[in-house]
């Protein structure tokens, strides 16, 4: 597996923007594995991977083989291609990425080196038809119209939210970002999107009509309030939601539409006991996650998903809670404008920054007027020993921070 992983790091940074020629044509020599399974191809600024959690949760309780592709990882590469929740295993990914490997030695005659995602992304296509999964949920990489994933036809595709992320790739106001979004649209096909801003949602709108593609909007064919789902499909009351926060309410609701469109469509039965059963045991790691009673970990790591983890951390303090806040970030991120924000919208919450062992992390010179923590791992372990009940920690900022802190938190509980 060794082998498999340096092979392909060794193709981060090659990141191609400048079409899909390339990808095409590697999954038509791999005989075109994407179209031996339905997809739901999912985009958004943030959301992605919570909305793939409750859908596929909403179809393993119906008893359907749920193909995942999703990024980045939190704990291990296996994570990003599942089935049924479960990771690939060492020796599938080996064998497929063989398989790959000896495609890309007659793409080479034509075509440039294939970069590190969309090798996963093809090792993922073929574990999924090999498996013979009855629905794949596709989880795009960076914007739509021009992502490795994008040479898929989704049955329907979902737009979880549009914000201010990628500028340098996907543009720098949010109708850019939504046509880059609104991309994964497939002629003739279904889309759902969540309540966007009236620029973005205005593109969505566009692009659904020119492309022929049914479109179904949260607050105008469906919605969701206080546990209550409401939709000409289906309507819902008192629903429990596995994932905390109430911006989860949202994406479980456009899990839910995404999940009726798509069994109404084949005239399944949806049986409302296990509907309500997968959404209250949904989880997803390291978003809004309580790893530990008093500790949370969230992958908050741009300015809109911010915003949400505020809105949680707000209502923690108005049910008598103290907070904390531990950020760790990258340098080549907003990470200033991001600690600005948690401080001016959390004024009386202490925010403390730390490094990290991945490569580009924040440093002491980096880190202007708050507190550097040099070890997040004796900050923790203090946290947890002399802190009161009542206090909770939130750690914060980049995935790979996330990631790290999860490994650390689950190591030491097990070896305690």
């Amino acid at each position: 597996m060794f082998e498999v992983e340096e092979w392909l790091h060794s193709r981060i940074g090659l990141n191609f923007r400048s079409g899909l020629d390339r990808m095409q044509h590697a999954v038509d020599l791999l005989g075109n594995p994407e179209k031996s399974y339905p997809i739901i191809h999912v985009t958004g600024t943030n959301g992605k991977g919570s909305t793939i959690a409750f859908m596929r949760e909403l179809f393993m309780s119906h008893g359907k083989k749920v193909g995942t592709f999703t990024s980045p990882h939190i704990v291990s590469i296996h994570d990003r291609i599942c089935l049924n929740g479960q990771p690939i295993s060492d020796a599938d990914f080996i064998r497929l990425a063989d398989q790959v490997k000896e495609m890309e030695q007659i793409l080479l005659k034509t075509h440039d080196q294939l970069s590190f995602f969309e090798l996963l992304t093809l090792i993922a296509l073929l574990y999924f038809r090999e498996q013979e999964v009855d629905l794949v949920l596709l989880e795009v990489g960076i914007g739509g119209v021009l992502d490795t994933t994008n040479v898929v036809t989704g049955e329907i595709a979902v737009i979880t939210s549009i914000g201010l992320d990628h500028q340098e790739t996907l543009g720098d106001n949010l109708a850019s970002i939504a046509e880059q979004k609104a991309g994964i649209f497939k002629a003739g096909r279904k889309a759902v999107i969540a309540k966007l801003s009236s620029e973005a949602q205005l593109v969505c709108q566009k692009t659904a009509e020119t492309k022929d593609v049914e479109l179904y909007q949260v607050g105008h064919d469906f919605s969701i309030l206080n546990g209550n789902f409401s939709s000409s499909l289906l309507n819902l009351s008192q629903l429990k939601i596995g994932l905390e926060g109430a911006y989860q309410q949202e994406n479980a609701a456009l899990a839910i539409e995404t999940f009726l469109l798509f069994m109404i469509a084949r005239n399944e039965e949806i049986d409302e006991c296990s509907l309500r059963k997968a959404l209250e045991q949904t989880h997803w790691a390291g978003r809004l996650e309580r790893i530990r009673p008093q500790i949370y970990l969230d992958g908050a790591h741009n300015l809109p998903a911010l915003t949400r983890l505020v809105e949680f951390v707000r209502e923690k303090k108005q049910e008598g809670y103290q907070p904390q806040i531990l950020f760790g970030a990258l340098k080549r991120k907003d990470y200033q404008g991001m600690l600005d924000y948690l401080s001016d919208q959390l004024p009386q919450v202490q925010v403390k920054v730390t490094g990290f062992d991945y490569q580009g992390s924040l440093e002491d010179q980096d880190v202007i007027g708050y507190d550097l923590i040099p070890s997040y791992r004796d900050f923790i372990r203090k946290f947890e020993e002399q802190t009161p009940k009542q206090d909770l920690l939130f750690i914060t900022g980049s995935l790979y921070f996330i990631s790290e802190v999860r490994s650390y938190l689950l190591d030491s509980q097990h070896s305690n």
